[in-house]
Parts: structure tokens; sequence; C-alpha cells
């Protein structure tokens, strides 16, 4: 009866939050315990309502119903942020993927490759696909509490003090909307002093 509920429990909330979403175990952490969780995501994925990713991690993915599609796969960049949520580990993206991102390049990178506090390894993604994670110890870049606030950071640094213009500015300005202050306060200290100063202006 308790397995029941659990099961339950983690369904409802799966529903309430939309679909589109990537979830670990340690996400329904407070509806039972670790095995009782495990063993209801195992069930849930059996019954057909979410999709198993990877080891520990699984989707309640969007649906194409428009064009026909199908079921809408995740990115890389989610799938990676799961991953590390799941190892309880901090990632940083490479400045080209940052740069993508934020829209301020339209050049796609090829690999999906990604710094982290954990440890080095390449991960199979499915049919052709795969992440690779490179460890690193930037303290500095790990310490961001926003992920928007590290996009902004890798692509400015990428684009350098001299090239950035007026249009990168207008559409960081953008994203600099969605930054609550707590995050901005803390993870402005950790950029290079021409990267404040340029946000401190906009």
């Amino acid at each position: 009866m308790m397995k029941e509920k659990v099961k339950e429990n983690i369904e409802n909330r799966i529903k309430k939050k939309g679909r589109g979403l990537l979830y670990v175990n340690s996400d329904f952490a407070d509806l039972g315990s670790p095995d009782a969780v495990r063993q209801a995501l195992q069930r849930i994925q059996k019954d057909g309502m979410i999709i198993r990713i990877f080891r520990g991690i699984y989707s309640y993915p969007k649906i194409d119903t428009k064009l026909g599609l199908g079921i809408i796969s995740p990115s890389m960049w989610d799938i990676a942020k799961a991953m590390a949520r799941r190892d309880n580990a901090k990632i940083i993206p490479t400045a080209s993927f940052a740069l993508n991102q934020l829209g301020l390049s339209t050049q796609v990178p090829a690999n999906a490759v990604f710094y982290t506090s954990g440890s080095s390894r390449r991960v199979k993604i499915g049919s052709g696909r795969g992440i690779t994670f490179i460890h690193t110890s930037d303290n500095k870049m790990l310490s961001f509490k926003s992920y928007l606030m590290l996009l902004i950071t890798l692509s400015m640094r990428e684009i350098g003090e001299e090239y950035l213009n007026d249009k990168h500015l207008d559409i960081i300005r953008g994203f600099l909307s969605h930054v609550t202050k707590t995050d901005y306060n803390h993870d402005i200290k950790l950029m290079p002093i021409w990267i404040q100063q340029k946000l401190y202006s906009i």
C-alpha cells in the first residue's frame, strides 16, 4: 500500500509540473525511501508515462501532435544538467555552447562537451549521441548560482571586450531580467572586472 502511495504521489508531481522535464531519483526524496522511489519510477516507466533516458534519469516528454513528430527528445544540455544533479556535481558548458544558448552565435557545437566537478567520462545517449564530461578544478566557474550568469560570463569572455557591441549587450540585457537579485549579486563578484563593469552599465 505504501509503495502504491509513493508511485501515485510521484505521478501526480510529474503531471503537475508538465511535460518536457527530466527527473532523477533524488527529486522525489521527500516522497519515500530511495528504494521505494527507484521502484516507483521503474513501474511508472513500465506503464509508459515516462521514458528512461539514462541510468537514474527519466523524461516526461513533450509530444508534438501538430506536425506529427511524436516524442520530442530532451536537449543534451538538459540531459547534462540532470546527470549533474543526479551525481551531485556541477557542470560548465563550453564557450561555443554558451554563445549558441544565448543566441549570440548561430553555430551549433558539433559535440556536447561539458566541464564538471565530477569525473571525466564519455556517456552514450541513444543512437550515435553522447556527452563528454571533462573534470575541472576551476572553482570560480563552478561557484556560479545562476546558469544564465555563467552562460553570460562564458559568452562575453569568448567574444572579448574589444569585440563586444551594443547588439550583444541588448541580448544579454534580456537574459539578465530572468536572473534573481540574489543570484546576480552573488555571481557578478565571480566575473572578470571588465565584464562586471559592462553589466553594471546596462
